[in-house]
């Protein structure tokens, strides 16, 4: 690998140099910039196979102390995987200009996840220390310089289409079911398992396609990615699932999976495979539906939807014209003696007296006859009503006089429909 320098950075923030003008940091000389943090950049290595990580260093130094952590750069680039190993971050000290300095550091891993030309672009990152005096304390800005860095094929993998460099590899097939004389309703789940060791799994491409197989219906499950770290070093599985469920004779042979790698121990392609598995189903054959009766639905359901919208734009310009005539004859409704007489009948039903004297106020107002209250028999039973609230045995007494008031009224109501008004005058030419 080609190998890269230590970077030192110092602050971008210079003290004023005599006679008022401001004196430019040089990188690496320190004891020109003296009471101001220095930003240190180690980025030894500078090409990597893809997948393979990438060291890079931040080391932060003050005078003094820091009383809050330094804001880092992320370094978040397209196409690279930037990651924090265990422990990223850990209190250091160097010997500046003769004295004791204390910082932190940072320790970042870039991987390129594909072959080509990458670049770091420089970042702020923000560092406050304990000033010269007693609780004073200062804020900086400092940037990191721009890297460059390559990710390469080694030689003898550039057919690798994807490309995966790693330090061990290996696939793994269960069967969950019986792939021989399948009934229809029987199922069989093929689960494929891939274990890489030295790169990340997330680098490894999908392992199964569902196979298209007569009689055989096919249900892919979301693969399952699982990473983990051991001393530094990224491993992990990645998990695939297809179920195939019989739907009648039929069945076929389900693909073999190969998966070429790069071993970047041996310096060797290698390949991965597993064999594939036959589906035996018995019975008779799957009915496909008929393409004409399929086009007739088709176009059944597009005139459906057809209708459905029309009626939706006749509904949005009518429906203000329907919806005011509704409330009209509604409201001409609630002025109709029907109307009234449906209150009057509601309270008898309801046995609510206080509810009856409104309704029959309502009702007299709305019918053609005189007072229903002034009929002999309805005056009686509204008498007994009253009565029957004290008597001993006002219960059935009551009961009693709800019906009597209620076949008056019916009867009074007939005679007003059917016979006019009755005149309260008094006869023209008395005998």
């Amino acid at each position: 690998m080609r190998r890269g320098i230590a970077i030192t950075l110092l602050a971008l923030v210079m003290p004023w140099a005599a006679g008022g003008q401001e004196s430019p940091a040089n990188p690496g000389e320190t004891a020109q910039d003296p009471g101001k943090p220095i930003l240190q950049m180690e980025f030894p290595e500078t090409e990597a196979i893809p997948g393979q990580p990438l060291s890079l260093r931040l080391t932060v130094l003050v005078p003094s102390f820091m009383p809050d952590p330094p804001i880092w750069p992320s370094f978040e680039t397209p196409d690279l995987m930037v990651r924090l190993p265990e422990r990223a971050t850990s209190p250091t000290s160097k010997q500046v200009a003769g004295e004791s300095w204390s910082g932190i550091t940072r320790h970042y891993r870039i991987s390129p996840m594909v072959p080509g030309e990458f670049t770091l672009p420089a970042q702020e990152m923000q560092v406050v220390w304990g000033g010269a005096k007693p609780g004073d304390v200062e804020q900086i800005t400092l940037k990191t310089e721009p890297v460059s860095l390559r990710g390469v094929v080694p030689e003898g993998a550039e057919d690798l289409d994807p490309f995966i460099a790693a330090e061990g590899l290996s696939l793994s097939q269960e069967i969950e079911g019986t792939a021989e004389k399948m009934q229809p309703g029987d199922s069989v789940k093929r689960v494929i398992t891939a274990q890489v060791s030295g790169v990340s799994p997330i680098f490894l491409p999908p392992l199964m396609v569902a196979a298209d197989l007569p009689g055989v219906a096919a249900y892919e499950d979301e693969p399952l990615v699982e990473e983990r770290e051991d001393r530094g070093k990224l491993g992990g599985t990645r998990r695939e699932s297809v179920t195939y469920l019989a739907e009648g004779g039929g069945g076929g042979s389900l693909p073999d999976i190969t998966l070429k790698w790069y071993n970047i121990t041996s310096g060797q392609v290698e390949t991965a495979q597993i064999d594939g598995v036959k589906l035996d189903v018995t019975g008779p054959p799957a009915v496909l539906a008929d393409p004409a009766a399929r086009g007739a639905l088709i176009a059944w359901a597009a005139a459906a939807l057809a209708a459905l919208g029309i009626l939706g734009l006749v509904l949005r310009r009518f429906w203000p014209r329907f919806k005011a005539g509704f409330a009209a004859k509604r409201a001409a409704y609630e002025a109709s003696e029907p109307y009234a007489w449906h209150g009057v009948q509601q309270a008898i039903k309801q046995q609510d007296l206080h509810a009856l004297h409104g309704a029959l106020d309502l009702w007299a107002m709305r019918h053609d006859g005189k007072d229903p209250r002034q009929s002999p028999r309805v005056e009686q039973a509204l008498c007994n009503l009253g009565a029957s609230q004290y008597a001993a045995h006002g219960a059935s007494a009551a009961a009693q006089s709800w019906t009597k008031l209620e076949q008056a009224l019916s009867e009074l109501r007939e005679s007003y429909r059917y016979h006019g008004t009755t005149s309260s005058l008094p006869p023209l030419n008395p005998a």
